[in-house]
């Protein structure tokens, strides 16, 4: 039985992310979301889609990037991780959306 554990980690971070929420104002909080999803869309994936965490973590903001792998068909999922402090981003290994549960049900 394959299990979506994307709802059980955004339950688990919950805390935290209510902690950060109070640190910044909503105009910063904004900005690094606009920058997080501006860097991460530019991974190696056709037409991206990016999906910000809206505040990532003290030093970390946190992206999945899905899309269309060049070159191939498919759906992929990729983890984009944002340094703030050095605003650069890497990005993780391609993933089949279908394996992790996130294209619809036919």
């Amino acid at each position: 039985m394959k299990r979506n554990i994307i709802p059980h980690l955004a339950i688990a971070a919950l805390p935290f992310l209510v902690t950060a929420a109070r640190a910044s104002s909503d105009e910063a909080w904004k900005q690094l979301a606009a920058d997080v999803e501006a860097k991460c869309r530019k991974a190696a994936i056709e037409k991206p889609k990016a999906a910000v965490d809206p505040f990532g973590t003290s030093h970390y903001g946190l992206a999945l990037v899905t899309g269309k792998p060049k070159g191939a068909k498919g759906l992929i999922v990729q983890i984009c991780v944002y340094d703030k402090q050095e605003k650069s981003v890497e990005i993780g290994s391609e993933m089949d959306a279908k394996e992790l549960g996130l294209t619809p049900a036919k």
